[in-house]
């Protein structure tokens, strides 16, 4: 057969745009549909905005710096939304002509429109034009969940994309749903000063998190004025002419002027036209995989949040990107094992491996290390005192279990013990490296030791 690309991939996302460069870089031709804006819901409503608005918001309120100056610490006495969004708007056109400049030096066409499939080979470009692939990879992400009991209104009842369209902040918000999107905008809006009432069906937020991370963030966020509503489901929203009422299962009624429901997202596969494929998306949109990202078409690869877990953009990069090897016949490593997390809440948290709950479960025998911030000369120069970095370290074979981070530049943190455990290097390692004075990242050597200390203590009764 003669096809039009070799590769036809669906989405410029994350995931999109590694697998149509790594393509393009074998060799291939390939080829782009994007239905929306380039840089798909990464750069356009999810991952980017949110972490631009969340930079913005830190530095324009001050909030680091408060632990030196003071409570009564501003940057700016009054931030606007507009304040925020300029920022955001300078950094998705800066992202958008990256993505852009990217896909042409590589030569990768990119077609605008929406995508459907008209056989498994041949995809229909807006209801006419159709190109065909001897491959194709469906890298269309998620979109916000929008249950039909929930009356939305993209003002006053509003999803984690419609946060993004407000006119203004609010003075008061309830937040339904504490996952990873829920509490990255609830910390936000907090910090700004706004009251936030965060709801949460489960008794403790991010169980995957280990617990004395969540333990702390719970903590600071009842600082920053937030009302935890845990174990609380809602039942009903009803909008008022003084905004929306959110009725809960316990009797409650909160108030707010604006409600973000943010309990989940949906695989964008509603209008893709799987079954013409022969494929088919779950009840949440989403599409089973292998291990090596086919569906089950043998040439159709799905990769990115569109095939659920861990759903996110740096994971979803490498899929893109080992898919496309797959299409093209090109031996590649398996994903792996060790990915890291990072949640960007207020303070942030980021973690690599195990938990204590996981490895107490396991019968793995361990040891936590732990150094906090206000040990750090760095942290105090920061306005970080309440910041920790735990390693966990197997009593038997010397080696990291697991990094669990939280507070200020957590996220980056996390690598050095990613490469660490990688690498399968002993904590004596970690003992014996020299970190530069003063940064964060000597906590690592603090924690270090105190693990090694205590790993000494257990051998002095052997």
């Amino acid at each position: 057969m003669t096809w039009d690309y070799d590769l036809l991939v669906i989405g410029s996302g994350p995931a999109g745009q590694k697998a149509a460069i790594q393509a393009a870089k074998l060799g291939r031709s390939v080829a782009v549909v994007e239905r929306s804006l380039l840089g798909g819901v990464s750069a356009n409503t999810g991952t980017i905005p949110s972490k631009t608005a969340r930079a913005a918001i830190l530095e324009l309120t001050g909030l680091a710096q408060r632990a030196v100056y003071g409570d009564a610490y501003r940057v700016k006495d009054k931030v606007t939304i507009e304040d925020v969004f300029a920022r955001i708007t300078h950094v998705i056109e800066h992202e958008r002509s990256v993505v852009r400049d990217q896909l042409r030096r590589n030569g990768v066409e990119l077609t605008a429109g929406h995508a459907a499939f008209a056989d498994e080979h041949t995809l229909e470009i807006d209801g006419g034009r159709r190109v065909t692939g001897a491959s194709i990879v469906v890298a269309v992400g998620t979109r916000p969940a929008r249950p039909r009991e929930v009356d939305f209104d993209d003002r006053t009842v509003v999803d984690s994309d419609g946060i993004l369209q407000l006119e203004r902040f609010p003075n008061t918000m309830t937040v339904v749903g504490g996952g990873v999107i829920g509490l990255e905008y609830a910390s936000m809006a907090a910090a700004l000063g706004v009251s936030v009432t965060l709801i949460e069906k489960r008794t403790r937020l991010l169980e995957f998190v280990d617990e004395e991370l969540t333990d702390a963030l719970h903590y600071h966020l009842r600082g920053l004025g937030m009302t935890l509503r845990l174990g609380e489901e809602v039942s009903a929203i009803e909008r008022h002419e003084r905004g929306p009422l959110s009725l809960l299962a316990s009797g409650k009624k909160i108030p707010s002027e604006v409600v973000m429901y943010a309990a989940g997202r949906q695989g964008a596969t509603a209008d893709l036209a799987l079954e013409r494929a022969g494929l088919e998306a779950d009840g949440r949109g989403r599409i089973a995989v292998d291990g090596e990202f086919r569906t089950a078409q043998a040439h159709i690869y799905a990769v990115g949040d569109v095939i659920g877990f861990p759903a996110l953009s740096a994971t979803a990069m490498e899929q893109g990107r080992l898919a496309a090897c797959g299409a093209c016949g090109v031996a590649s490593a398996a994903l792996p094992e060790l990915l890291p997390y990072g949640i960007y809440t207020i303070p942030e948290i980021s973690f690599v491996g195990r938990t204590e709950a996981e490895l107490t479960e396991a019968a793995c025998p361990y040891v936590a290390g732990i150094a906090r911030y206000r040990e750090l000369i760095r942290g105090e120069i920061a306005g970080d005192n309440s910041g920790l970095l735990k390693l966990l370290v197997n009593t038997d074979s010397r080696l990291l279990e697991g990094v669990h981070i939280f507070g200020t530049a957590a996220t980056e943190l996390v690598h050095i013990g990613q490469t660490v455990m990688a690498a399968a290097l002993p904590i004596d390692y970690l003992v014996s490296m020299v970190f530069n004075y003063p940064t964060f990242a000597d906590a690592y050597k603090v924690a270090a030791l105190d693990a090694m200390n205590k790993l000494n203590a257990i051998e002095a009764f052997v």
